[in-house]
């Protein structure tokens, strides 16, 4: 590790040695969490945009897709810059099988885009859609990142994740089985939890997945999360609470976990809290020193 942590610059850089970075895409389609099938309205911090408030909509012509998508970052790439393609909103292998495969092909075949991230839930992986994934995993490598947040149920049943810590364990299980990069997804700061809780639910996942990404909590306009905090019914983590938790959770991951994320910026159009998180700049600058003051380093509570 070139840092205190196996990040994702040193991970891809060793593995596919050359710059890369994700394309957020959105598919266009929803999730079993908002229209019925398993709940109404989805997890309660998620925006209308489920998630993908940075992505780009997939058009007919999925080269131009790509080429707007790059667009974004043409500040940070350059030509020898090569991509992932992340399907990020709602639920990404929620939708009919057929579609799922069409989606699939068009990064599969285009020489720019070097591996394939697909965003989903634990509860949306049937046998089709594995074998799907099997094959495309024997041309590009894979990715598939869950939305755990927690593995503390009643915080889960308060978010509205709407599938049991089971499922979770029987979809890296599978992903594994075929040789499936999994990817955590942890929320830090959700109401109800203790430092104690989010340290938990990572050395949980520390031991079963193979990358991992800690998103603090964010409250977005029109969600029910920001109803509760509207009313005084919750608060935010403040930045040096965070900058610790993270520290402790960095100290609890085995080191061949990669961390995919440390913080996050949501929309700012739509950002209620905590507003100290659109410089995310100056949040990692303030963590890598907590990280350096503390000597905190990746996997170091966990060494005998």
């Amino acid at each position: 590790m070139s840092n205190r942590y196996l990040s994702t610059s040193d991970y891809f850089k060793e593995k596919f040695n050359c710059k890369v970075y994700k394309l957020a895409l959105n598919v266009g389609y929803t999730c079993p969490n908002r229209d019925g099938k398993v709940g109404i309205g989805g997890c309660i911090f998620c925006s209308s945009k489920g998630s993908g408030d940075f992505a780009q909509d997939i058009e007919s012509n999925f080269k131009k897709t790509i080429e707007t998508a790059k667009q974004r970052i043409k500040e940070k790439i350059d030509d020898k810059t090569k991509f992932i393609a992340y399907f990020q909103s709602f639920t990404s292998t929620y939708m009919p099988i057929e579609v799922f495969h069409k989606y699939l092909e068009l990064p599969l075949n285009d020489d720019s885009i070097i591996a394939i991230n697909i965003a989903t839930r634990p509860d949306c992986l049937p046998n089709e859609y594995l074998e799907e994934l099997n094959k495309a995993n024997k041309i590009k490598p894979i990715y598939v990142e869950l939305g755990l947040q927690t593995i503390n149920e009643e915080v889960a049943k308060f978010i509205n994740r709407g599938y049991q810590l089971d499922q979770y364990n029987e979809a890296v299980d599978k992903l594994h089985n075929i040789g499936i990069n999994v990817i955590t997804h942890v929320i830090l700061g959700l109401p109800g939890e203790t430092t104690e809780d989010m340290i938990n639910t990572v050395k949980y996942v520390g031991a079963k997945t193979d990358g991992i990404k800690l998103q603090l909590l964010h409250i977005l306009k029109n969600t029910r999360l920001a109803e509760m905090y509207l009313s005084n019914q919750i608060k935010t983590l403040e930045l040096d609470e965070y900058a610790n938790i993270v520290c402790h959770c960095i100290a609890n991951l085995p080191k061949n976990v990669v961390i995919y994320r440390i913080t996050g910026d949501g929309n700012k159009e739509d950002l209620l809290a905590p507003m100290w998180s659109t410089n995310k700049k100056m949040v990692l600058n303030y963590i890598n020193h907590k990280l350096k003051e503390k000597d905190i380093y990746q996997g170091k509570y966990l060494e005998k």
